[in-house]
């Protein structure tokens, strides 16, 4: 007796076909009754019968194309074609796509071993639609297989019906898939922040970032960061400092996140003027810079001099790390509330004490307030 077939996602794609995929797919026919949907219900379905969460922390389609496809005027397939167009004139997007064609290709050689968790729920258009919580890295490489293989019939994908997706499922699928960049890692814990307390994207935000950027502006309440410490296996001021990325702009936040900048790359472009960032983003992407090599570039040689400013003397290494840190450490205050100054303070306090240099600190931070007090005094 032959063997069973086991199935595939992409069965029904025509791997030697030359026809271009169908731009307008057929209308997805919604459940009888939604309201009675069982949990963790099996189903098969088409792309077309999906769409992912505009807010998940993890932005896979560029920039370029979100608008247009959240807004209904492009389907899954014309993204995935227009990205595959995308990607030819940009390196960091042809990288993403090479690894969800990957994947898609995977599809077709082991089946897909993951189903996609969601739930259905109405669209802006009142249409029906399976909403994606996890697995949108399977769906986009099922669209860009499919756009890429000229084949005539839509894959069929297996999902999961989960009767309340959330954000800490989200964050916790997209830990365990892939690494996180930076930026990404900074969406995850705005985004566990603002679940824990109860806040909703509007849906029409016209930045999604904005969305994220919410987290920076809230008192957390007391036993937050606990509850989301163990998600992120992140420090408390760990997640403070990813937290302050979202200060970028949207376009820099997009380079940084196609091109994986580092976290402590980024932590030392936000310490340089505001009008700097893009040019030093572009530089760390270009010359793939290190922190260290995005340090320098705030501090320029003591040759540069101009008639009506003083020029700092370079420091000796270990001096400079230190003026750096302690720039970065009044920086960070700044950016805290007022009772995420003093917790700040007195978790620093107890640190140096317990570890013995509280006289030696005290001796450093009263010249130090000597010293700011002398030029202080001196522009009035």
């Amino acid at each position: 007796m032959p063997a069973k077939k086991r199935y595939s996602a992409f069965d029904d794609l025509n791997a030697n076909g030359v026809e271009k995929p169908k731009i307008q797919p057929p209308t997805p026919v919604p459940p009888e009754d939604t309201a009675q949907l069982p949990v963790e219900r099996i189903e098969r379905l088409k792309p077309s019968q999906m769409l992912p969460d505009r807010f998940q922390p993890r932005r896979l389609l560029p920039a370029e194309l979100r608008a247009d496809f959240y807004s209904g005027r492009i389907n899954c397939y014309q993204a995935a074609m227009e990205w595959l167009a995308l990607a030819h004139s940009d390196a960091g997007v042809e990288q993403e796509v090479n690894r969800l064609l990957a994947m898609g290709s995977s599809f077709e050689e082991h089946g897909q071993i993951k189903s996609i968790t969601g739930n259905w729920a109405l669209n802006h258009a009142g249409e029906y639609m399976f909403m994606i919580e996890t697995g949108e890295r399977r769906y986009w490489a099922a669209c860009l297989q499919y756009a890429s293989s000229g084949a005539a019939d839509e894959p069929l994908l297996r999902v999961e019906v989960v009767e309340k997706p959330t954000r800490q499922r989200q964050v916790l699928e997209n830990r365990h898939a892939e690494p996180p960049s930076a930026v990404e890692q900074a969406c995850e814990v705005a985004s566990l922040i603002l679940a824990e307390m109860g806040i909703q994207p509007e849906a029409d935000l016209a930045d999604d970032y904005d969305y994220f950027r919410i987290a920076r502006t809230q008192r957390m309440p007391a036993g937050l960061w606990e509850r989301i410490t163990p998600i992120m296996q992140l420090t408390r001021p760990r997640m403070v400092q990813l937290l302050n990325i979202l200060q970028l702009p949207s376009s820099q936040l997009d380079l940084a996140d196609r091109y994986r900048l580092a976290e402590r790359v980024l932590r030392e472009i936000l310490s340089a003027p505001r009008d700097q960032w893009e040019r030093m983003i572009r530089l760390s992407i270009q010359n793939q810079l290190t922190s260290e090599e995005v340090a320098e570039i705030n501090f320029p040689p003591a040759s540069v001099e101009t008639p009506h400013r003083t020029v700092t003397p370079i420091l000796p290494e270990p001096a400079r790390q230190a003026a750096r840190s302690m720039r970065r450490f009044v920086q960070t205050l700044n950016e805290l509330d007022r009772g995420g100054q003093d917790r700040a303070l007195d978790e620093i306090a107890d640190s140096i004490v317990v570890k013995g240099m509280g006289k030696e600190s005290l001796t450093y931070l009263e010249e130090l307030t000597r010293l700011i007090r002398a030029r202080l005094d001196r522009r009035q």
